[in-house]
């Protein structure tokens, strides 16, 4: 029997966020879960998340984390961290795919080139100016 299909373990009625967090694997430690929760980057059903704000079946939770935002809804309470596939299932992920990013031509010069000319700084900025860098 392999992990995916294994049972998911029995698991109490709720839980602790930070806890929660850290057993289904959207943080690497405990205490950065906790961090995340006294920063202000979690929140469960819409509501600014303490570490010790009780998660259960059916809450949707948001995370933000190394610049993304994570918005999943809890299909299993779990307090033990268990392997990623059995993780996996803890939780429903409703995260949107990220925007596609615009791609346009790439400005490089050859290398040894020179200082641009006059002419050449013109049609820099002009590319520029129709394909902005995208912003983070």
């Amino acid at each position: 029997m392999n992990e995916s299909s294994a049972p998911l373990p029995p698991g109490p009625e709720s839980t602790r966020v930070d806890r929660w967090l850290w057993a289904v694997r959207l943080t690497k430690t405990r205490s950065d879960a906790a961090q995340a929760c006294r920063g202000g980057h979690v929140r469960v059903n819409d509501r600014p998340a303490k570490p010790a704000t009780p998660v259960k079946v059916g809450d949707e939770v948001r995370v933000r984390l190394h610049g993304t935002t994570r918005m999943v809804d809890v299909s299993h309470v779990i307090e033990k961290r268990v392997g990623a596939p059995l993780a996996a299932r803890c939780y429903v992920d409703n995260t949107p795919a990220p925007p596609p990013q615009a791609t346009g031509p790439v400005l490089r010069r050859e290398r040894g080139a020179g200082r641009p000319t006059k002419r050449d700084r013109r049609m820099l900025d002009r590319l520029r100016k129709e394909f902005p860098p995208p912003s983070p």
